[in-house]
């Protein structure tokens, strides 16, 4: 996914350097991008699963990593501030892992919503880049329980920063490459809290696209 982002960004570049200036639009006060990506939530690291008395098991979970398509809204406060909020969600298998176990024992939806304040430094510009900082919300739904395993995973609040770049095409059209790095972690217990992780999910957000500026 990362590779990808960086082939779209050389294309947009080497493709804006070659157009007439004129015929993009520019960020002001008051607009509205609408993106639609293909978007990847990669977690970062396994944790270690613990027995209820806090001794290792020599297990891991391991949560895996989704890609699905996802929409993404930005509004500019003034041409260089904006406001981003996504919408997206992903589903993701946990498993125990360790030695020759690798077993699945949860599978699980998650609607991470990421709000951002952003800076675009160069509104005029056909090359856009922008970066920026805020917060999400994990949610997590719609779980099944597998291999007679029962897993709990806790919602909660994480924060996020942002980088990514807008390559202005004609009639308002834009090609978007982004990447969030979200840093959240939550508890897992598994049958009853009989085995529990804390799980540094802190997943790496990379997505790319096409936009609509109104």
């Amino acid at each position: 996914m990362k590779t990808a982002i960086l082939s779209l960004v050389a294309f947009g570049a080497l493709g804006a350097s070659a157009a007439n200036a004129q015929d993009f639009t520019s960020n002001a006060k008051g607009d509205l991008i609408v993106y639609a990506r293909l978007t990847q939530v990669a977690p970062a690291k396994d944790a270690a699963i613990l027995t209820a008395a806090g001794a290792n098991s020599g297990l891991k979970a391991h949560v895996t990593n989704d890609i699905k398509p996802t929409l993404g809204f930005t509004y500019f406060l003034s041409d260089k501030v904006a406001v981003e909020a996504i919408l997206g969600t992903t589903q993701h298998d946990i498993r125990a892992q360790g030695g020759s176990t690798d077993v699945l024992v949860h599978k699980t939806w998650v609607l991470p919503p990421v709000v951002t304040l952003q800076y675009h430094p160069l509104p005029k510009a056909r090359v856009s880049p922008y970066v920026g900082a805020g917060l999400n919300y994990m949610l997590f739904y719609g779980d099944k329980n597998k291999n007679g395993f029962t897993v709990k995973v806790d919602d909660g609040v994480g924060y996020a920063l942002q980088a990514g770049v807008n390559v202005k095409l004609k009639n308002s059209w834009l090609i978007n490459a982004d990447i969030k790095k979200v840093y959240f972690n939550t508890d897992a217990k598994i049958n009853g809290g009989a085995l529990k992780a804390k799980v540094d999910l802190d997943p790496l957000v990379t997505s790319i696209g096409l936009a609509h500026q109104f």
